[in-house]
């Protein structure tokens, strides 16, 4: 049996496509994001180009050549302050979850922060996501604080999380 290997790499303007797949496919199944519709791929790319424009990174991972899931981090707050603080995401394509995908992106997400000379890195996970949250208690992110009924979704009321991990 062949084993398919997964690869992490910086994004290209090229990987938005696939990455939209993902994107979209967790705003209308989960609550992993807030948003309710679907994204065009001209806002997808806009906000990827502010991201990069800033130099925050944004990784995928791929097995034979597909992309399969992706993560990247930015801002946390706008003030001048916050400026050593990034708040992260990361996304495995639906069919490969449980591949070790996410914790291959958070990992290099972690150590590009560090090279950075960031300070602090949050997620922020819905509380229905238990498995997020478990995973990111793995890589030593605590649970620093609960934002109850923080944003409404699928006809109730959700509460957000706040992970944090210093770095």
């Amino acid at each position: 049996m062949e084993t398919n290997i997964i690869n992490i790499r910086p994004y290209h303007e090229n990987d938005v496509y696939e990455i939209l797949n993902i994107i979209n496919y967790n705003i209308l199944n989960s609550t992993a994001l807030y948003d309710y519709s679907e994204r065009s791929l001209a806002n997808q790319k806009v906000i990827f180009e502010e991201k990069l424009s800033k130099n925050f990174p944004i990784f995928v991972a791929t097995e034979n050549e597909n992309i399969v899931g992706f993560g990247y981090y930015s801002e946390f707050r706008f003030r001048e302050a916050y400026k050593f603080t990034v708040e992260h995401s990361v996304y495995a394509h639906p069919n490969h979850i449980g591949k070790g995908i996410g914790k291959m992106i958070l990992e290099e997400l972690i150590s590009r922060a560090k090279t950075q000379n960031l300070h602090t890195m949050i997620g922020v996970i819905d509380s229905e996501n238990q498995g997020s949250i478990d995973f990111h208690k793995k890589f030593g992110f605590e649970i620093v604080g609960t934002i109850r009924e923080s944003g409404f979704k699928f006809d109730r009321w959700l509460h957000s999380i706040i992970m944090q991990k210093m770095l």
